[in-house]
Order: structure tokens, then sequence, then C-alpha cells
């Protein structure tokens, strides 16, 4: 049986209107939606699809955060994996926090693939993925937009998007692979699937039992909503935008 670990991040729904607190720290969560960072989305589709390719794959998703976070994992469950760990945390986590803590999931169990977005939707730090790698010590495929893992779980062979075009590796499994958004279109959880997400095991940790130090490298200093825009003006002919673009906008 081969093993692959999907770890998913709650993130604010992109739907979502968000609201800058009035003291700047962050941002006003109560009443807002909480999805499945899209590009994890992404990351459990790929895994469910090399079960249907490969079998004999079991598929782990692991989040961490409160424990509201298990309908998040509860969502990867209905697509198609097998079991979930909630890692329970109220604490801020950031990519290095979490990177860490993920490391101690993996050692627990030893995982012949780690898929996982590239970044999430809420910080777009796009730095776990390969600082787990690091920490881990374990060949890693950043971007990908096209995967192939060999019959034998020997290699991967993953494309991935770069300014020049495509570039192609191979790397030695265990690896940590991290998926960019053309690598699939996920799934929608059927109504069966999510009548058996509701029993399949969905294991709960405190982060203080894995021994994680939660000392955070990243201090928020504020948060500020983008400035409002100015409203457009119609111009009466080409000269006269030139003039504008030149002389007001000073951009030629």
């Amino acid at each position: 049986m081969k093993k692959i670990l999907v770890p998913v991040k709650r993130v604010p729904d992109y739907e979502t209107k968000i609201k800058v607190k009035p003291d700047g720290s962050g941002i006003q969560t109560d009443g807002i939606k909480w999805i499945v960072n899209p590009f994890d989305e992404i990351a459990v589709e790929e895994a469910v699809r090399l079960k249907e390719k490969l079998g004999e794959v079991e598929i782990t998703v692991v989040s961490i955060g409160p424990s509201d976070s298990t309908e998040q994992i509860r969502t990867g469950l209905a697509m198609g994996a097998d079991k979930g760990v909630l890692v329970l945390s109220e604490a801020e986590i950031d990519s290095d926090t979490a990177a860490r803590t993920l490391e101690q999931v993996f050692k627990k169990e030893q995982f012949d693939l780690v898929l996982m977005g590239k970044q999430a939707i809420d910080s777009d730090a796009n730095q776990t993925g390969q600082l787990l790698a690091a920490s881990l010590g374990l060949p890693q495929a950043t971007f990908a937009s096209k995967l192939n893992v060999a019959d034998d779980w020997s290699t991967a062979e993953v494309t991935r998007e770069v300014d020049g075009g495509l570039e192609t590796l191979k790397v030695s499994l265990p690896a940590v692979v991290t998926t960019d958004l053309r690598l699939n279109e996920p799934r929608y959880p059927s109504l069966p699937g999510i009548v058996k997400a509701k029993k399949k095991p969905l294991e709960e940790i405190s982060i203080s039992e894995l021994g994680v130090d939660l000392t955070s490298k990243v201090k928020i200093l504020k948060v500020a909503p983008p400035a409002d825009r100015k409203a457009g003006i119609i111009v009466d002919s080409v000269d006269q935008l030139v003039d504008k673009l030149k002389n007001e906008a000073k951009v030629l």
C-alpha cells in the first residue's frame, strides 16, 4: 500500500467580502465562509486520480487549525481521500510553523508522496512546500502542471511552468510536489461521497503533542484594505488621451 499525504488549509472563500479589523491587526473572521484552499483542492484531486490509476493507494488529508477545520478535511474525504488528520491549534500558523508541523506528521507514518498546493490564497506566501522538502531532506518539484508517477513508485515525472515555457523534472520518491492551477480540475464531491466521508476516520492531534515550537518567524505589522481607486474619465480624442497620460498620469 502506497501512501500520499495531502495538506489542506482552511481559507476564507474568495467570493467573501473581506473586512479589515479597525485596529489593522487582521481581517474580521466572524460570519465569513471558509473553504479548502483551491490549490490544495487540486492536490486532493490529483491524489485521487493517482489512486484510481495505480490502485492500492491510501490518501491522508491533513490540516492545521481550529476544530472547525474538520469541515475542510471532510471535503477532501468526500472527494475520495481515505482518512483525515487534524492538528489542533488556535495559534497563527506561518509557513515555517506549518512546514515543521507537517514534518512531524510525515515522520509518524512515512509517506511515499506529499502533494500540496503551491500557495494559499490568503497569505500567498508560496513557501510551505519548499520548507517541508528541505526539513525532510526530500526532492521537490514545484508548480506542477502535469504529474506522472512510475508504476513501481520509484520516481515521478513533473512538468512545471517556468518563465521560458515548460520544464520537465524527474524526482525520486518520496518527494514533495506542489500543484499549479492547470494540473487538473477538481471534482465536485458526490452525494454518496459526502455520506461516506462522515464515516471515514479523522484523527485529532494537539499540536503540542507533536512537539512543535509555535514561535512564529513572521509578524504581521498591519493589514490595510486596498486604496480606493479614482473614477475613470472619458476623453474626446486620442490627442487628449495622450496629453493626459503624458502630463497628468506621467506614464509617457
